[in-house]
C-alpha cells in the first residue's frame, strides 16, 4: 500500500469564523486524507461550526479512542473575526444578503432594490458574536493547553485564511502525501 495508506488524525481548532471550514475543505482537496478529525461525522459537525473537541473531557475521550497526530489551531484575532461575522446584513422581505466587505449595499443599511432598511440576524449582531467568541475562548483554553503539553499543537496565526493557508499547507506536506503533483500553494 505504501505511503498513501498512511493515516493522519488531525483536529482543526479555531473560533467561530476563524476559517476552519475553508481550511478543512482545502486540506481534503490538496491531500489524500480520508478523515479529518475522526471521521465524516465530525467533519460535518466541524463544517456546521459545532466543533469537536470543545472541552477537556471531550479531548481526553477522543484521545482514548484515537491517536491524534496533530492539532491545527487557527489563531485569528477576535477583532478580525468580529468584523467578519458582523459584516452580514439582510433584506428580510426578499432574503437578499449583503456583506459589508464583499458585496455592500449601494447605501449603507438600505436595500439596493426597494430602499427598505436592512437588518442584522441575531447571530450576526456584535454583542452575540462577542459572547460566542468569549465562550469559545473560555471552553477551549484548557483543550489547547492539553494538546500543547502532549506536543501535538501547531498554531497558525493571521488575519486572513489566504495568508494562513500556505503555512498550514507547508506543515501538512511534511506529514502526508499530496493528491496532485502540481504542488500549488495558491488557494
Amino acid at each position: 500500500m505504501g505511503a498513501s495508506a498512511r493515516l493522519l488524525r488531525a483536529v482543526i481548532m479555531g473560533a467561530p469564523g476563524s476559517g476552519k471550514g475553508t481550511v478543512s475543505s482545502r486540506i481534503t482537496t490538496h491531500f489524500e486524507l480520508k478523515h479529518l478529525s475522526s471521521g465524516d461525522l465530525l467533519r460535518d459537525n466541524m463544517l456546521r461550526g459545532t466543533g469537536f473537541p470543545r472541552t477537556l473531557p471531550q479531548a481526553e475521550a477522543l484521545d482514548r479512542a484515537y491517536q491524534i497526530d496533530t492539532v491545527i489551531n487557527l489563531n485569528v484575532p477576535f477583532e478580525v473575526i468580529k468584523q467578519r461575522l458582523t459584516a452580514r446584513w439582510i433584506h428580510p422581505a426578499s432574503g437578499r444578503v449583503y456583506n459589508i466587505e464583499f458585496n455592500p449595499p449601494k447605501t449603507v443599511g438600505i436595500d439596493d432594490l426597494t430602499g427598505e432598511p436592512l437588518i442584522q440576524r441575531e447571530d450576526d449582531k456584535p454583542e452575540t458574536v462577542i459572547k460566542r467568541l468569549k465562550a469559545y475562548e473560555d471552553q477551549t483554553k484548557p483543550v489547547l493547553e492539553y494538546y500543547q503539553k502532549k506536543g501535538v499543537l501547531e498554531t497558525f496565526s493571521g488575519t486572513e485564511t489566504n495568508k494562513i493557508w500556505p503555512y498550514v499547507y507547508a506543515f501538512l506536506q511534511t506529514k502526508v502525501p499530496q493528491t496532485s503533483q502540481k504542488a500549488s500553494v495558491t488557494p
